[in-house]
């Protein structure tokens, strides 16, 4: 039930590959640019997004004599500072990635799918940005949703957001949910199957936080610590995460459908009460289906 992979320099290889033993769904890979440098890749029976952590790129993509040129995307210095730009690339399509920055930080989300779509680009100023939470509750975070409900109809069950707790510490994913069924239960609520992968990031960077995950409402699972550059891949159970005092935790999220293209969350039956008390989760809930 999931893995943690401790940070370390993948060299721009996959971290999460293709047909991976925990999250099959998904496909996670950063690679690191300096100017003039460039990134080329294809995903056979993946869809995929181009993300700027930080830096500003050129991408072309092309299939045949269908090109699609992108440019100058992405220009905040971290992701602490800025919004995310991105390009959409197609199941099969090949995407170029052409640093023009002196550094380039580049974060590839895939998911399954099984159709052809067209390349497109998401520009800071089309990021879908919700907060909700309180300090009072632990649990004031910020979503911006990079892929989501307002590019449904361009992106196949792909879904990419960058999460932020906000202020130092407190908790995220919480109440504890899942999804990793498809199934209606008895009250007539709903459940949708997506895997998840993220990685985390810290400010400051000597921070760190944790991620539980647990199966079954009365379990208890594992804990992993996670530091900036940890990846989380999770493909069942309950998965809350929490930053340690003083810090503020970021984390890149890579949500991926097995049959939906709305991610339906079921909340732990312990904990459910607490959607009616965290301001604004339901608004939070609402954006992802």
């Amino acid at each position: 039930m999931g893995k943690h992979i401790p940070p370390y320099d993948n060299n721009n290889e996959p971290i999460i590959n293709i047909n991976d033993d925990t999250t099959p769904l998904c496909y996670f890979n950063q690679v690191m640019l300096s100017k003039g440098e460039e990134f080329t890749y294809t995903l056979q029976g993946y869809e995929s997004l181009v993300v700027l952590a930080s830096g500003t790129c050129h991408i072309t993509v092309s299939l045949n004599n269908n090109i699609h040129q992108f440019e100058h995307i992405g220009s905040r210095p971290s992701v602490w500072d800025g919004e995310p730009e991105s390009v959409y690339v197609p199941v099969g399509y090949e995407a170029k990635i052409h640093c023009i920055s002196d550094r380039a930080d580049v974060l590839i989300a895939g998911g399954q799918y099984e159709e052809t779509l067209e390349p497109f680009c998401v520009r800071s100023d089309s990021v879908d940005m919700i907060q909700y939470g309180s300090d009072e509750t632990k649990t004031h975070r910020k979503i911006k949703h990079i892929l989501g409900q307002t590019n449904t109809e361009k992106r196949g069950r792909l879904l990419v957001s960058e999460l932020f707790t906000v202020g130092a510490g407190g908790w995220s994913g919480f109440p504890p949910h899942k999804h990793d069924e498809d199934r209606t239960y008895q009250d007539g609520s709903r459940e949708t199957l997506y895997q998840e992968v993220y990685q985390f990031r810290f400010n400051p960077d000597i921070g760190f936080g944790a991620q539980f995950l647990y199966e079954h409402e009365d379990d208890c699972g594992p804990v992993y610590h996670v530091k900036t550059g940890s990846v989380i891949a999770i493909d069942k159970g309950y998965h809350p995460s929490v930053a340690a005092p003083g810090y503020e935790m970021y984390y890149f999220t890579i949500i991926v459908g097995k049959s939906s293209k709305s991610l339906i969350q079921h909340f732990d039956p312990h904990h459910k009460y607490q959607v009616d008390t965290i301001p604004g989760i339901k608004d939070m809930i609402a954006k992802f289906k």
